[in-house]
């Protein structure tokens, strides 16, 4: 059994706690216009590593002397949650052995509740609480990512809900309260929520894929940012910057 991944290397605290070794596996079930990472959205590409499962644990495991501050492992994207049988083969394991996971996803997969016993940290993007809104902005809804996050929710599983603010798609004053009033619906103990303002580091990717970049005027106001945050404090959501 192979896994395929487009980058790996280490990274401090923004992908879960401590020092962390991330690999960003192949294929995405989303096309956000302002995706950082193109050359991942493929299921297969020419670029691609594609690794053993067990080579895979092997590196993970002499990798350990590496993983300080409460470090480890994460598997992101694309969207790692595609390569199921793998991750899940590979994340089975790691827990048999103590190393510490992170998996960073979109939270649509259907099989996303079966990995969560050999997840230490899970980060789960929200990109719109509207599901006709999120459809046509990424071409699919977000009523399985809200399911999942309401069933992980309610088994007390620590979760950070990440949203990127895009200009015209969801940093519009009303937004704030459409994304609060499906928070309020959740058990709001184990979870924690960063706001991402929009950039273009992934705009030279799209060329060199020979790829239009879709994105236009995409920046927002830093005070939208700040009143995001204000007010999910306000409601009592536990705002993080990592």
């Amino acid at each position: 059994m192979n896994i395929l991944y487009f980058q790996k290397g280490f990274n401090y605290s923004q992908d879960g706690p401590g020092n962390r070794l991330v690999y960003h596996l192949q294929g995405c079930n989303m096309r956000c216009p302002w995706c950082a990472n193109p050359e991942g959205l493929a299921l297969s590409s020419r670029e691609a590593i594609s690794v053993t499962v067990s080579d895979l644990i092997q590196e993970i495991v002499s990798s350990k002397l590496m993983f300080f501050d409460g470090g480890g492992v994460t598997f992101t994207g694309g969207e790692a949650t595609l390569q199921f049988t793998s991750l899940q083969a590979i994340l089975k394991e790691l827990k048999k052995l103590g190393i510490d996971t992170c998996i960073e996803t979109n939270g649509a997969s259907p099989n996303l509740l079966e990995l969560a016993p050999f997840i230490d940290h899970l980060i789960i993007d929200l990109k719109h609480y509207d599901e006709e809104k999120h459809r046509q902005a990424v071409g699919i809804g977000n009523e399985r990512i809200k399911e999942n996050l309401g069933a992980l929710a309610d088994s007390g599983k620590e979760i950070l809900i990440r949203t990127p603010l895009i200009h015209g798609f969801n940093d519009e004053r009303e937004d704030i309260e459409g994304f609060l009033a499906f928070y309020q619906t959740l058990p709001l103990e184990k979870l924690q929520f960063e706001l991402l303002s929009f950039h273009e580091y992934g705009k030279d990717k799209w060329a060199k894929l020979g790829l239009a970049y879709q994105m236009v005027n995409g920046y927002i106001k830093p005070e939208i940012k700040q009143e995001y945050e204000r007010k999910y404090r306000e409601s009592g959501l536990q705002v993080v910057r990592t």
